[in-house]
């Protein structure tokens, strides 16, 4: 192999095709195959960043991509990692202002010269300049609305009819525009730190920070990884997105409670809930999870935030905690759900593509049998917080609707948090909408049992 073609195949576009080549074609999760490029590169913080842009970016935009691309390629049999290679070009010109056009191009017919024959070199670059000196057709050609918008957002049909009908048309216009837009960084400083303090540490070690409007123990960072600032090797802070955060706020925990973390992994919420327990007092959380490497993930994580004393970490599936636990247990009972995930669109692009709404209805039945078992574990008077991150109603208000029609010693209460969110919300449920506060999507519902 020659200098040239070697040097190519270190390059930032080769390194994003073979990553998007295994996400599209393979299934692989985006975040996986990115950390793992990520670690056996050499790469600088602008190539990481440029790496991060284009993988996430060509999945985020792929129907949009594909439309753009369908006229240039009409009738001609492509390799799949072609079509990857000329969907990650398009991404590039269309989305990257600063990236210029000739760069884009270069690299690219340099890729297809190594990966394939000379043909194949020489249908890229015409394909490539047919582009730009063309340009790409308008969403104009569409006159059906719910194609125009899934073209436009790349979002699947079903979900855009979905999301319309549960929310009407300024709503879902609002959510599309926001899913494709950057999630930023957040982080959850820990309770019994200084937030000042840690503002402070965090701008002399470089970081940018803001204060979050949804929570006051959250702060928005950017500037790098949280995780490289030693405040994160220490405990201080924790990675974790401002509306999960506010299922735990919600569960007004007091420092003495029995509590059951039904469904833990990888342990933000049981960490955040257990710097609320005195260990002195009799506090602690049982953090329950079906997998035993997720079991790991939490004792590890709650090491890190020196939780571990008021924690107790089980490997079991919630649906069966009658074999494990006694009736009337607990004060408090989090189940933070299994669900369809649509709240993180902007943090987990390919999710658009991979769920159904077949998946969304099978995830309810999951989601009311967790419900039905644990709900003789918590104690009469004590409370059951429900929460997923999805903004899909059949997994959200339907299933409270469901487990309180067959559960009448249940009654929903009023869902609260620290920072009044909403003036005028009259639902006892908390939905957030990605659109809100720019964070991701998340409910939250509030079941008190009946003394």
């Amino acid at each position: 192999m020659n200098n040239e073609a070697s040097k190519t195949k270190q390059s930032v576009r080769f390194l994003a095709l073979e990553a998007l080549d295994k996400v599209l074609l393979s299934g692989a999760y985006s975040n996986l195959q990115l950390n793992q490029v990520i670690a056996q590169a050499h790469l600088s913080d602008a190539d990481r960043r440029l790496l991060t842009n284009i993988v996430y970016g060509v999945i985020q935009h792929r129907i949009t991509l594909e439309y753009w691309l369908a006229p240039f390629i009409k009738g001609k049999k492509l390799e799949s990692w072609v079509q990857v290679l000329l969907l990650m070009s398009l991404y590039q010109y269309k989305y990257l202002d600063k990236v210029p056009e000739w760069a884009i191009t270069d690299e690219s017919i340099k890729i297809a010269k190594i990966k394939g024959h000379p043909g194949i070199r020489k249908l890229v670059t015409a394909v490539l300049h047919n582009i730009l000196r063309q340009g790409v057709r308008s969403f104009d050609q569409l006159q059906d609305q719910t194609t125009r918008l899934s073209t436009e957002y790349s979002v699947p049909s079903w979900l855009i009819d979905e999301l319309a009908s549960q929310y009407g048309d300024s709503k879902t216009h609002e959510i599309l525009k926001k899913i494709n837009q950057p999630a930023h960084q957040s982080i959850r400083v820990k309770q019994s730190a200084d937030t000042e303090q840690v503002i402070k540490s965090l701008e002399d070690d470089g970081f940018s920070v803001k204060r979050s409007t949804v929570t006051s123990y959250a702060l928005i960072i950017s500037g790098k990884s949280a995780a490289e600032s030693p405040l994160f090797r220490d405990g201080t802070i924790t990675i974790q997105d401002e509306s999960a955060m506010l299922a735990v706020d919600s569960m007004k925990i007091n420092p003495g409670d029995q509590v059951l973390d039904a469904c833990a992994a990888p342990g933000g919420k049981t960490i955040q809930i257990a710097e609320h327990l005195d260990i002195n007092n009799g506090g602690k959380v049982t953090a329950l999870d079906i997998h035993q490497h997720k079991i790991k993930l939490i004792k590890d994580n709650a090491k890190r935030m020196h939780t571990n004393s008021v924690i107790d970490a089980i490997q079991l599936d919630a649906r069966k905690v009658s074999e494990k636990f006694a009736d009337e247990s607990f004060d408090r009972i989090l189940v933070d759900a299994p669900c369809s995930g649509f709240g993180l669109i902007r943090r987990k692009p390919e999710i658009r593509y991979e769920k159904t709404l077949e998946d969304s209805f099978h995830l309810q039945t999951i989601q009311l049998n967790i419900l039905d078992a644990v709900a003789t574990k918590v104690k009469k008077g004590g409370i059951i917080t429900y929460s997923t991150c999805t903004i899909l109603q059949q997994e959200n208000n339907q299933v409270v609707n469901k487990f309180l029609q067959s559960h009448p010693d249940f009654t929903l209460q009023k869902t609260e948090t620290s920072n009044q969110l909403f003036n005028d919300r009259e639902d006892k449920t908390l939905t957030i909408l990605p659109s809100d506060f720019d964070s991701d999507g998340f409910f939250v519902a509030t079941l008190k049992r009946n003394q």
